[in-house]
């Protein structure tokens, strides 16, 4: 379950300077973090002017928003095309996230999930930020949804659920305590899990 939107396209709309923006705000993001990486700091590193940040964005929040949207179309696009070139049945499919998941965690730039990390630092559900993030989170399980209907269960909701909190750990633990097996062990939790659903 892909979007039609390719990130790229998502980004046609913005000005070349306004491109560079988000790609350098969504790295600095993702390092750093949202409320500890300044505006300034970001511009600086850019080489953008505020004047381009107001013009194409209004506001730190609106192109923090940008960021999420272009991390979500390329973070689920990676991780779909990982999971559907690495096995043919649903049940192997399931097995492939915590695969994709491991390759994830332990490439060197890993800093957890924007997404978490996106909707631990800004507060209330009503918030537009951790609205964005929410809804990341909506379409990955989505997509464990549509993999869990093809496999031999009565609950492929309740199956769908149970791997996404398995995934969600696994990525917490990885990017909390430096668990770089984490993904091997809630691998293995799946298949458990797979037997008894």
């Amino acid at each position: 379950m892909l979007d039609s939107i390719d990130p790229q396209e998502m980004l046609e709309p913005y000005s070349k300077r306004a491109r560079h923006l988000i790609e350098t705000a969504l790295k600095m993001f993702y390092m750093n973090g949202f409320q500890a990486t300044g505006i300034d700091t970001v511009l600086n590193e850019s080489g953008v002017s505020k004047m381009t940040l107001y013009n194409n964005f209004g506001s730190k929040e609106e192109l923090i928003l940008a960021t999420l949207r272009l991390r979500d179309l390329r973070w689920r696009r990676w991780f779909v095309n990982f999971v559907e070139a690495a096995a043919t049945t649903p049940e192997g499919k399931i097995l492939a996230t915590f695969d994709a998941l491991d390759a994830w965690i332990n490439e060197k730039n890993f800093y957890g999930c924007m997404f978490i990390n996106a909707a631990a630092e800004h507060g209330g559900l009503d918030d537009p930020i951790r609205k964005e993030a929410s809804e990341h989170k909506r379409l990955v399980r989505d997509y464990l949804v549509k993999i869990a209907s093809e496999c031999k269960t009565d609950k492929p909701e309740d199956l769908a659920t149970q791997i996404f909190l398995l995934n969600e750990g696994v990525i917490v633990d990885a990017h909390v305590s430096g668990n770089k097996a984490a993904a091997v062990m809630g691998k293995k939790a799946a298949e458990l899990l797979l037997r008894v659903s």
